[in-house]
């Protein structure tokens, strides 16, 4: 299992646009459903600085992401966009609860929801 961070400002002009293409990235993932993949997108109070993260897990170890056109289409033009360029972390996993929408056996629940 692979897990990333990328961390990057864009300018104040430009927070709108990332955000469309970063909208357009997960409406074409809950069209696709990606299998192996758990991805998220966060944009930090400074209102300009986004965090995305990141789990792979799919059968072939590819990142999913990178075949999806609308993901293309975003880091396309994010360097663009930024006033800091993005900066990727591989992430070991020291302890989590839920966080990456581990089974939770008491419920049932596959996503951790507690619903």
């Amino acid at each position: 299992m692979k897990r990333v961070m990328v961390r990057y400002r864009v300018r104040p002009d430009c927070v709108e646009e990332n955000e469309r293409h970063i909208v357009r990235v997960f409406e074409q993932l809950e069209r696709d459903r990606p299998v192996g993949l758990r991805y998220a997108s966060f944009k930090l109070d400074d209102g300009v600085t986004f965090v995305h993260l990141v789990s792979i897990d799919a059968p072939d170890g590819v990142n999913p992401l990178g075949a999806l056109p609308a993901f293309k289409a975003f880091t396309s033009s994010v360097e663009a966009r930024c006033d800091q360029l993005p900066v990727v972390a591989q992430l070991s996993e020291v302890g989590s609860y839920r966080f990456f929408g581990s089974f939770d056996t008491r419920s049932g629940d596959p996503e951790g929801s507690g619903v």
